[in-house]
């Protein structure tokens, strides 16, 4: 049965393969599609990109050691019944040197567009099992996070040789580029 993370909250996954989906329907009425999106940062020991090509997104859909793919960028959101964006984790295949995975959402061209999570209808994040597709832990992010435009989701991390899951919920004001100027 899957958990209703509250920030802080803390899991052990025991998993090899994990997805982290990201879901929203298209909210007419505002003139602009919103364009949600799902990226990964993989971190090494001093809170920091190992290299730029562990930071997977859109425009980098793998990293370099092919733990964390992105399933690509949905524009709209209106492409499916569930997660329009998913990462998939292979802990298996993790550089040894990374020590945590940051999950971050963030909603593409946010000032232009004049968009935030709290005008984005049915909008979630969850992690489940990427084998069995059993869902894990989840957090509705319209409720939680009216006005701020980019959340940090939440950190897969190494704890001795074991993998945890810890929820983050932490919002900002702030777009992709607020992410990468704290993780490179």
């Amino acid at each position: 049965m899957a958990i209703n993370l509250t920030k802080g909250q803390r899991i052990e996954i025991g998993l090899s393969k994990v997805g982290v989906g990201l879901g929203w329907d298209p909210n007419e009425g505002t003139g602009f599609d919103f364009d949600l999106d799902a990226s990964a940062f993989m971190l090494g020991a001093n809170k920091k990109l190992l290299k730029d090509e562990f930071f997977v997104f859109y425009n980098n859909p793998k990293s370099p050691d092919g733990a964390v793919e992105s399933s690509g960028d949905d524009l709209t959101g209106g492409n499916s019944d569930g997660d329009d964006e998913t990462l998939t984790v292979d802990l298996t295949k993790v550089d040894s040197r990374v020590q945590e995975i940051i999950f971050t959402v963030t909603i593409h061209d946010y000032e232009a567009r004049r968009q935030n999570f709290g005008q984005v209808r049915n909008s979630f994040i969850r992690i489940y099992n990427a084998q069995t597709s059993e869902e894990i832990a989840k957090y509705d992010l319209d409720e939680d996070f009216s006005v701020e435009t980019a959340v940090e989701f939440g950190r897969l991390y190494r704890r001795n040789s074991e993998w945890k899951f810890e929820a983050m919920g932490i919002g900002y004001k702030g777009g992709l580029q607020y992410f990468v100027n704290k993780y490179v």
